[in-house]
């Protein structure tokens, strides 16, 4: 019953605005005081922060970000742009299109949803605007290219997943190349789709030389290379993915430096910005280890995986519902507290249905990528609505199509697992 009441007091510190880290350590505390006592609960909270991001893995995340800063700074996402524009621009939609595949290339280099979709924005929207598309379709297409960060790797969602499951993080992040492509093909589709019913919406561009095309490759050898820095050198086994984000870090700077756009104002942007991001990541992980206490002590996570075994239906209806409840809770909370607070609980019921965990983890990011675009609390939506100067609420009904064809993606990998399983298999044998 402590536990319960303790859950309920959460969702009402995070309804009302308190930090999600801020909430989970306090009303974990307040539970662990309940059920120990004060001196127990004070001992834990002693011990926590530094026993809970005292984690080799862990590294990973604030270099995946400082990475993802580093490139901000070096402008080649506006570089990447153009480059994708001056290739597949001319076509009905191809600015669209373009946004989408830089979208997919940003997020392999970022990891960062929200960096990725004010990149984004700050380089298509006014490229779309000012060839004439419709500010509703290209601010959802920009707003659902962002979440492809999620996804791609090097993904700090993934990264935490495993780390929270136990589970290999480079099986994970190349888990999550498939659906990767899968999601950015979703969004093409999408746009044709929306063309098709109405060409005026975006209209093509001017064409350009072949010189101008293979000219434009050179501004996308930058963004290869760190690429292979990173996902390559996990798939071949060549490093970790810390190491592999140490990497990326350093080739992300020495970008910035060939670019000649790193100056000691914008290094101390990228470092302070980096800080704060793993600072806000690092306090949910501490505060949700706390409230894990609670679950703990309150036997959660046992009570619900006997609940779940003993449900006489399909072990696919109830992987369903908990979809549905993903795809519910990504309206209203951050999508790392919501990975942090349920994975603990959903993981050994999953297991416990017959369902691979690195299946479930890519599965548990692609709905959480609809939370990311889906009312009121659609992060995405907001960093394009800065850029757009658009309503929200037209944003929320641009992006509306890419969201109905993000849940055709889940059912298919749902459906077919080894879409998910099949390259990391490759790895391990």
């Amino acid at each position: 019953m402590i536990s319960l009441l303790v859950v309920l007091g959460l969702l009402l510190l995070l309804l009302v605005g308190v930090p999600v880290g801020l909430a989970l350590a306090f009303t974990g505390l307040i539970g662990l005081m309940a059920i120990v006592g004060f001196n127990s609960a004070l001992s834990v909270l002693a011990t926590s922060p530094l026993s809970t991001t005292n984690s080799y893995e862990l590294i990973a995340v604030p270099l995946f970000i400082l990475m993802a800063e580093f490139v901000i700074v070096s402008g080649i996402a506006d570089r990447m742009f153009k480059a994708i524009t001056i290739w597949v621009g001319r076509l009905p939609g191809g600015l669209a299109v373009a946004t989408s595949l830089a979208g997919a290339g940003f997020g392999a280099i970022s990891g960062s949803s929200t960096a990725a979709a004010a990149a984004l924005s700050s380089t298509s929207i006014p490229a779309m605007q000012k060839a004439g598309y419709d500010s509703k379709f290209s601010a959802g297409v920009v707003a659902v290219s962002g979440t492809l960060a999620m996804l791609i790797p090097p993904s700090i969602a993934l990264v935490l997943y495993g780390i929270i499951v136990e589970v290999n993080i480079a099986s994970l992040l190349i888990g999550g190349v498939i659906p990767g492509i899968l999601v950015t093909a979703g969004i093409i589709v999408t746009i044709y789709v929306l063309l098709a019913h109405d060409p005026s919406i975006a209209p093509a561009a001017k064409p350009w030389s072949m010189r101008d095309k293979f000219y434009a490759l050179r501004e996308i050898g930058p963004m290869l290379v760190l690429l292979a820095c990173v996902t390559g050198s996990i798939y071949l086994g060549i490093a970790t993915p810390t190491e592999a984000a140490g990497l990326g870090a350093f080739g992300a700077f020495v970008i910035a430096v060939a670019c000649r756009k790193l100056t000691w104002t914008s290094l101390w942007g990228a470092l302070a910005r980096a800080v704060r991001a793993t600072c806000m990541i690092f306090l949910i992980i501490i505060g949700a280890h706390i409230f894990g206490y609670v679950l703990t002590l309150g036997q959660i996570t046992p009570q619900f995986v006997d609940w779940i075994t003993t449900l006489e239906v399909s072990p696919y209806v109830v992987m369903a519902g908990i979809i549905l409840f993903y795809l519910i809770l990504g309206c209203f909370m951050d999508q790392l507290a919501i990975l942090i607070l349920t994975v603990p609980v959903m993981v050994p019921a999953i297991v416990s249905l017959g369902f691979d965990p690195i299946w479930f983890g890519v599965l548990v990011v692609v709905s959480a990528e609809v939370g990311m675009i889906t009312p009121p609390l659609g992060m995405n939506i907001f960093v394009v609505a800065r850029y757009a100067e658009r309503p929200l609420s037209e944003i929320f009904r641009g992006v509306a199509p890419h969201v109905f064809s993000h849940l055709i993606i889940i059912a298919l990998l749902v459906a077919f697992p080894q879409l998910v399983l099949w390259l990391p298999g490759t790895i391990n044998n």
